[in-house]
């Protein structure tokens, strides 16, 4: 391969947003140029489209994630690099379908697998801008059409499949089925807590004598070398995870997203140490020991036997002062990450629920909001309890979909 061709190849990549480091793509490319020396052949335009749709499909049938998204800038990139040579579709493919270093392995042997196997003999392998109709299984993104306008004999159809677990992780959780929920509530059992941490009054020895001099321990092992200092003898301060406190808002406003979010509340309080769990809506109620369990049924079973106010009115700011007279001040929120799961729907005093904020603020560490509502078109933080509450939030963010939850509890970990 021409150096300049190669260059020219990698640097098309880089351009279309690569991120792994160029070792790691230049022993991939030497391997792959090595398959292409096999290669005299090739494909006319659309059937390398069709090809390139089946190629990711084989890399997710071999356990590669690969989104419609991805398959879509795929095919542009190709499209746009011109000559489809087989090295141009290595980078296309590795600039937009591989996400992680990790999955290039995978990515280059099911590479090699296909492309040798595919390729037909006596075709120059090149690229034409012919566009083709391209078909979802998302009714809203396709319009109607019939079998015969779908499929004409000389214009071949590609179609693109979403995968029904990419759809539900961005899907509404207002607008789900009862299966879709089930689905949701299965999936949302895999999001990986972490704990943010806090620095610890307690130091730990360094014996690499790093951090500031921990004389004790250097005297000590002084005298056990005969006097002679030999070594100093450093201490480092220890880390210790942060509280996480989660007030999930149980309203009869809430009614279609508290039960997932108490979902959610339940792996957060199995899924890490130091979490407390309160349900509010006119009464406010410790769940925290009920959601300890590791089944989900059973867990979520236990606190709905403790809570009595489901689907009940809202008062945020007599729920906040008996949180912070009982609970927060008292210590359970001092240093703490405090998450509101709420929208903000309040049929109580605005006044008394912003000095609450206020008070929650000034013991906190940081107050996250999570408002399910805050993913609709054009919302707007109008309501009286969420405007009353937001100057005393530091972060407000969505809580409608998996893919929001997620978002939540990379938040909830920084």
């Amino acid at each position: 391969m021409p150096l300049l061709e190669r260059r020219h190849a990698r640097g098309d990549c880089a351009a279309m947003g690569a991120g792994f480091h160029h070792a790691q793509r230049d022993a991939a490319y030497a391997n792959v140029s090595n398959c292409e020396a096999k290669v005299n052949d090739g494909l006319d335009g659309q059937a390398v489209v069709s090809e390139a749709i089946s190629f990711v499909e084989s890399l997710r049938g071999a356990g590669l994630s690969v989104p419609v998204s991805a398959s879509l800038s795929f095919l542009a990139a190709v499209a746009t690099l011109g000559s489809a040579k087989l090295n141009n579709l290595y980078w296309a493919g590795s600039a937009t379908l591989v996400t992680k270093p990790e999955d290039l392995e995978l990515y280059n042997q099911v590479f090699k697998n296909f492309w040798l196997h595919r390729l037909p003999t006596g075709l120059p392998l090149t690229v034409q801008t012919t566009p083709l109709p391209v078909l979802s299984d998302d009714s809203e993104s396709v319009p109607p059409a019939s079998d015969e306008e779908l499929r004409p004999i000389n214009n071949p159809v590609v179609t693109l499949r979403y995968s029904a677990q990419e759809v539900l992780a961005n899907k509404d959780f207002a607008a789900c089925s009862a299966e879709e929920l089930a689905e949701a509530h299965r999936l949302m059992t895999q999001i990986r807590f972490s704990a943010a941490t806090r620095p610890a009054r307690r130091f730990h020895p360094d014996l690499g004598g790093r951090g500031r001099l921990d004389l004790e321990h250097t005297l000590r092992k002084a005298l056990r070398q005969g006097g002679e200092t030999v070594s100093l003898v450093g201490q480092r301060s220890g880390v210790r995870p942060r509280r996480l406190v989660l007030l999930i808002d149980i309203s009869g406003s809430m009614e279609p997203y508290a039960r997932s979010l108490l979902r959610f509340v339940h792996a957060a309080v199995v899924g890490r140490t130091k979490v407390e769990a309160f349900t509010m809506a006119t009464q406010l109620t410790r769940v925290t020991r009920q959601l300890s369990s590791r089944d989900p049924d059973e867990a979520l079973a236990l606190a709905a036997a403790e809570v009595e106010d489901w689907s009940g009115g809202t008062r945020l700011g007599e729920m906040l002062l008996h949180f912070n007279n009982q609970w927060g001040v008292r210590g359970m929120a001092r240093g703490a990450i405090v998450t509101i799961l709420s929208d903000g729907w309040d049929r109580g005093d605005p006044e008394l629920l912003a000095e609450q904020m206020a008070r929650l603020a000034r013991v906190a560490h940081r107050i996250v909001w999570v408002n399910p509502l805050k993913a609709s078109p054009g919302y707007e933080p109008l309501a009286r309890g969420m405007a009353a509450a937001l100057p005393f939030v530091d972060t407000f963010i969505e809580g409608h979909s998996l893919n929001a939850l997620e978002s939540l509890a990379k938040e909830i970990a920084a």
